[in-house]
């Protein structure tokens, strides 16, 4: 659901204005001035910028990923520690990676 702007033109018991506040409501039903929180004097509605993400779709399957990994956890199987070997999927031919740090 969308939000809302709506800014309170009436000035509280201290000479201040009162603060802008959103409300989250349906699409399309909005009302032009609702009742300010703080004084109860009508606010009128604003028109403010939509709040359009610039993230790219592989960022948000990235996001959508982490969260889902994190309720449930990919089960990971690891190799036989009896076997001594190392799974041939682990091999590089990259000449740039002898140079990295190896485990003891």
């Amino acid at each position: 659901m969308p939000l809302y702007a709506y800014r309170c033109a009436a000035r509280g018991s201290a000479g201040f204005t009162c603060a802008d506040f959103e409300v989250q409501l349906a699409m399309g039903s909005a009302p032009a001035s609702l009742p300010c929180p703080v004084c109860g004097a009508p606010a009128r509605r604003r028109f403010t910028a939509p709040n359009l993400s610039r993230a790219s779709s592989s960022a948000y399957r990235l996001i959508e990923s982490t969260q889902r990994s994190a309720a449930e956890p990919a089960v990971v199987r690891s190799p036989d520690p009896l076997s001594g070997t190392r799974p041939a999927g682990n091999i590089t031919t990259n000449p740039l990676h002898r140079k990295l740090p190896r485990p003891d």
